[in-house]
Order: C-alpha cells, then structure tokens, then sequence
C-alpha cells in the first residue's frame, strides 16, 4: 500500500488522492480481482505522465435536484471522481432516500464494487456501473463497438457480510485479459475472438479482437443499457467513441458512471432489513445443494474469503507486474526500502 500510495504521489496525485487510488487497486487484489489490481498502476502513471489524466482536476456539479447530481469529473483519476460522487449520493440519500449521480469526464475506476460496499458501510444499499473502451462486439457481430461495461450491487446484512455482486458484461473482465499478455499467458477457449471472428487462446489476437458477452444476448444488452445509462446520459463518450486505456497516449478516455444510492431506512428499519437479508443468505446456504456442490455461495463470499486470505499471506504479485512497478520505482526515483515490500 505504502508504496503504491508512494508511486501516484510521485506522479503528481495529492496525497489522499494517491491514498485513493492505491487503496483500490490493493483492495481488488486482495479481493482476487488482480486485473484491476496493481497491474494497473503502471498504465495509470503513463497517461499520468502523458497529461491524459488531471492530477488535480476541477471536479464540478453541472445540475443538481433533490435526488440527483450531474458531475463532471475533469478528467481526474476514476476512483477519485466515483468516490466523490458516491459520497455525494450517500448524503443527498440521507434527505431524499435515493439519490443518483450521473458522471462525465472521468477514467478508469477500478472495481465498481469499491463504490457500492463505500454506500453499503452506510446501511444503503450501493449501486454503480460504467462504461468502457470499445472492446466487445454485438451478439452476432465482429467489429468492437461495446465495453466490458461493469456494473455492481452492494447491500448490507446484521451478521453476515455484504452481498456484494460485481461483474463485467462480459465473459470475462477484459483487464484479465490485459493481465495475460503482461504476464505472457495464454487465455482460455470461449473468452475471445480474433479480428476475423475466429476463438482465440492468444491474448494479444484477443486484445486486437473482441472480447465474448456472457449470456450471449444477454450480456451484450446489459452492456448496451449500461452504456446508455453511463455515457450518453451524462453526456461522456459512449462505445467506439471513448479513449482507450492502453497502448493510447493521445487521447482523454471520458468515461461515463452511473452511481446510485437507497437509503434503506427511508423504506423500512435498516437493522430489520438487514435481519431479513441474513435470513435470506441462511436460507440459501441451507438449502438443497446439486451433486458434487459442498457449498452454495452468495455474490461477494469468495471475494471477502479471498480478503481474508491474501490479508494474512500476502498478495501474489506476477514478474510482469513485478516489473513494471520496479520500473515505475527506479523513474520516481523511491527509495529501494519502498522495493523491498514487492519481494
């Protein structure tokens, strides 16, 4: 953490910004999302240094109604920006019992989850969804006009912990795919096509391909919907409109997020509502599990059980990652101490 939080401020973030954008990168590693983890430090810093991304950006309320925000981010970091608006939505939704916020100008945020669990530690219920670079073709199509577009639901229990679903419109993230060809990995049949619509289990065809949406249909108009909701309601770009994440360093990505937050006791007693969510969870986990099942889960389990773990072991950090923060601690010039906690 300290170094990571040392790298982005020596990038130019301000301290708590840094602090920020650290924190969710180390928390979707520790969660076991690493290709939204530390692998991204290094891509970050590069549209840092390349003046793509505001380090201390005006970050302004464009409308505001009792229940709503319309925010224009800046072209700040996306954590930052979506934490803000987060915790803007959180407090309208204390006066009005639902609030949204609708953004623009923003970048890559990380794992939505990050913003929906911040709403969710205030008894609300957290929802949140962004959209991403074009990198995932219509059902029945070749040519990339979609993000993976993310999106996440938080809501909080008495004794158990949150239900907490995250997950891209995709098969899978395409940031894992990222991962692969740092890493030199191959990828599994079934998450890509190549360029010509051919399955691929070369992630650089992959990267220079489409990405597959789960469910088929399905996931192709959950990120079509995503999309409408994040980038042309707030008025950012949308599809093959947006600026990539990687290998561009030419131009912003203006980004789209649609942040939501329920104030559960606008509704209903929250300590009674999150009694009746454990009851639910009990029930579940109880029930009549398939052969060769020894346990039923509900969204967020493993992740919090990947936490737990990664907080008592360590995070695996691969020798591409490895590498490239290296790198990015040899250009700030930080102290080899700071380093040694790669190792």
């Amino acid at each position: 953490m300290q170094l990571a939080q040392r790298i982005f401020a020596a990038a130019g973030l301000p301290p708590a910004d840094a602090a920020v954008v650290a924190d969710s990168l180390i928390q979707a590693d520790l969660r076991g999302h690493s290709s939204h983890g530390l692998s991204r430090a290094h891509v970050y810093c590069e549209r840092i240094d390349a003046g793509l991304v505001a380090t201390d950006p005006e970050i302004k309320v464009l409308n505001e109604t009792a229940a709503t925000f319309h925010l224009d981010g800046g072209h700040g970091m996306g954590a930052v920006v979506a934490q803000r608006a987060m915790a803007l939505c959180v407090e309208k939704a204390r006066a009005s019992g639902i609030a949204l916020c609708s953004v623009r100008a923003g970048t890559h945020f990380g794992i939505a989850s990050y913003f929906t669990m911040q709403a969710a530690r205030q008894d609300m219920i957290g929802f949140a969804c962004a959209n991403a670079p074009a990198s995932m073709a219509p059902w029945g199509g070749v040519t990339p006009l979609l993000g993976t577009n993310p999106f996440s639901v938080a809501v909080p229990a008495e004794c158990h912990r949150p239900v907490v679903l995250d997950s891209a419109s995709s098969i899978v993230a395409r940031g894992k795919i990222n991962l692969a060809e740092i890493e030199n990995r191959s990828i599994p049949l079934g998450w890509a096509i190549d360029k010509d619509g051919n399955p691929t289990t070369e992630a650089s065809a992959a990267l220079k391909g489409s990405v597959l949406p789960f469910g088929e249909h399905k996931g192709y108009g959950i990120a079509l919907m995503i999309d409408i909701l994040s980038g042309v309601l707030s008025g950012a770009g949308y599809g093959s409109h947006l600026g990539g994440l990687w290998h561009n360093a030419e131009t912003r990505q203006n980004l789209g997020f649609f942040l939501l937050a329920i104030d559960i006791a606008s509704f209903c007693g929250a300590r009674e509502f999150k009694r009746r969510i454990d009851q639910m969870i009990d029930e579940i986990k109880a029930s009549r599990r398939a052969p060769n099942t020894e346990e039923i889960l509900v969204p967020g389990e493993i992740e919090f059980r990947n936490e737990q773990y990664n907080r008592e072991h360590g995070i695996v950090v691969g020798p591409g990652v490895l590498r490239d923060l290296s790198e990015l601690q040899r250009r700030y010039g930080l102290d080899q101490e700071l380093a040694d906690e790669l190792r």
